[in-house]
């Protein structure tokens, strides 16, 4: 039988409002025992009760976090949520991310609880909004600076440095050619941008042709594209509303992996 819709929901929607409050056993207890926090997508996960309690009190903690969702998917047991997060760093620096988060829930003892939280948000972009504040970050940027290492240790924080890396602009060049070619119904220029073999699903698992795909996506258009480690995401407006998720193959400059989320 499958989740109900709302019990998914509910699981995601107390993870801001947790953040918000500070409740910092709530969120962590949001997860199952080896649940795993990749935040951005390309950094070093964060698994299990212990090292996502040192992840909360990195990022979390010292932070006020808004969250302002554009929409909700839901596909099986996942929860995509398109957002911009509005990050409190301090008391004159606020930074805007855009981001895609997607939730991948289980059933633990009758209860839903987060197995899996990927968060898509561009690292670099991040450090460049940031140092455009100035002198006025440059504490902001010390304390964080001294968080990281006193709760990651060096190998956390190497680990979380490693989100620089990644498609970045070439694949997300990649990505928007694709769509473009979609989206205007040249199927042979969006075959084009497909590595040999890739695969694409609605959702993680159900596979789609490829004229299927290109049919339902035809009148639709795309906003903000976010690239993370070795993936993209594009926001889609149209008919129904989705993401798609892109995996890139090493140069970026193919597609490997089409996931689509849509209801």
């Amino acid at each position: 039988m499958a989740a109900p819709r709302s019990a998914l929901i509910d699981v995601v929607d107390r993870s801001p409002l947790m953040a918000a409050d500070h409740d910092r056993a709530g969120w962590v207890g949001l997860f199952t025992d080896d649940g795993r926090v990749e935040d951005p997508v390309g950094s070093r996960p964060h698994i299990g009760p212990l090292q996502i309690g040192r992840f909360y009190d990195t990022f979390i903690g010292p932070r006020r976090i808004v969250f302002r969702h554009e929409f909700d998917l839901v596909s099986d047991t996942t929860v995509i949520r398109d957002v911009v997060l509005d990050v409190g760093m301090g008391p004159s620096v606020t930074m805007h991310i855009p981001a895609v988060l997607r939730y991948d829930l289980r059933e633990v003892a009758d209860e839903w609880r987060i197995e899996r939280l990927r968060a898509y948000w561009e690292l670099p972009a991040m450090v460049v909004q940031f140092a455009r504040n100035g002198a006025a970050a440059a504490p902001q940027a010390v304390d964080l600076s001294l968080a990281l290492i006193r709760n990651q240790r060096w190998r956390g924080t190497l680990g979380f440095a490693s989100g620089f890396r990644g498609a970045r602009f070439r694949g997300k060049r990649t990505v928007r050619g694709f769509l473009d070619a979609v989206t205007a119904g040249d199927q042979l220029r969006a075959w084009r941008a497909l590595g040999s073999g890739a695969l694409i699903t609605r959702g993680e698992e159900s596979p789609m042709k490829f004229g299927a795909f290109v049919d339902e996506l035809a009148g639709a258009s795309w906003t903000k594209t976010i690239a993370a480690g070795s993936s993209v995401t594009a926001s889609l407006r149209g008919p129904r509303d989705g993401v798609l998720i892109a995996e890139l193959g090493t140069a970026g400059g193919s597609i490997t992996r089409l996931r689509y989320f849509a209801e």
